[in-house]
């Protein structure tokens, strides 16, 4: 006699198993598109109006690196965008230009720039850790005043601040450029910003339970984590001093301590009797923009840093 085995009962909720000729049909999920090259083609729109903003900020320094080839001459008889051989002698003319008085201009402007940026950095990181951290009475307030501080042009304080030097004699010194740049609204917003993002509020308590002083809080475990964020600051107001004409031009009478902004200002000037000086002054320009360029290629991979960080984070 055969038996048969019993067969078991599908169990509550088990799907039917589908019969081996067939299959069910497969549907794409949703929020992904069929073609996925598609999606990812660049638009023509933004990539031409990419290309038109490159070309925007390109173009001018284009011709004074071709402008800078040239002779007096030449400056204004040839096309524009046609290079000469004349620059090593350029270079020359400006380095003789009353005993090397450009290079005075240049270590004026690294001074200026290099020392009040870094006592910015120093200040902001201070204040924006602060803000960010620490609760005290009056901290909406004082954040709302450095948000109005934005907000304001620079050119604004310039006269005030004049007047304010003037009180106690420091204008026409190196003090009457340095100490206005020292305090930076924005920095300290950003320096703000990045410390609540960047220091964790659990890492804080834990270095002030092991017995940590604030200072040494800050000092050892805030600015390491807070770097990329502060060489930001750092380069912001390195170039906005670099590049300041303003607040020089008001407070500094002496040539000797102009920074270049003023310094080719005069040049240019004088270019309306002596045309040959339009040569020194696009001269001096080309080279007053290579250490910003070195500068930022210098200090470009505390930015790369930063952004493999906030990937991995992600």
């Amino acid at each position: 006699m055969t038996t048969h085995a019993p067969t078991s009962a599908p169990r509550a909720g088990s799907r039917p198993a589908a019969s081996s000729g067939t299959r069910r049909p497969t549907s794409p999920r949703p929020g992904r598109k069929a073609d996925r090259g598609v999606g990812e083609r660049p638009s023509a729109v933004s990539t031409g109006i990419l290309l038109l903003g490159a070309a925007y900020c390109l173009l001018p320094v284009l011709w004074v690196v071709v402008a800078s080839t040239k002779s007096g001459g030449e400056l204004f008889s040839t096309f524009t965008f046609a290079p000469s051989t004349h620059l090593l002698d350029n270079v020359g003319d400006l380095n003789a230009y009353r005993d090397g008085l450009f290079w005075r201009w240049m270590l004026n402007t690294a001074i200026y720039a290099g020392v009040g940026a870094a006592l910015s950095v120093i200040v902001s990181a201070m204040a924006g850790y602060a803000l960010a951290k620490y609760r005290f009475r009056g901290k909406t307030v004082v954040f709302n005043l450095l948000l109005a501080g934005v907000l304001v042009p620079g050119v604004v304080l310039a006269i005030p601040q004049y007047l304010l030097l003037a009180q106690i004699g420091l204008t026409n010194t190196y003090w009457s450029v340095l100490l206005p740049s020292i305090i930076s609204p924005y920095g300290i917003y950003l320096a703000r910003i990045y410390a609540a993002a960047s220091v964790p509020d659990e890492i804080v308590e834990a270095a002030r339970t092991d017995g940590a002083s604030e200072a040494r809080t800050f000092a050892a475990i805030a600015v390491p984590m807070m770097l990329p964020g502060l060489v930001t600051v750092f380069l912001f107001q390195f170039v906005a001093i670099w590049n300041n004409f303003m607040l020089p031009y008001i407070m500094l009478g002496d040539d000797k301590l102009f920074p270049l902004t003023v310094g080719l200002s005069g040049l240019l000037n004088q270019g309306a009797s002596q045309p040959a000086l339009y040569t020194l002054v696009i001269t001096g320009a080309l080279l007053s923009i290579i250490p910003l360029v070195g500068l930022f290629l210098l200090l470009q991979r505390f930015w790369q840093v930063d952004l493999a960080a906030g990937g991995v984070k992600a």
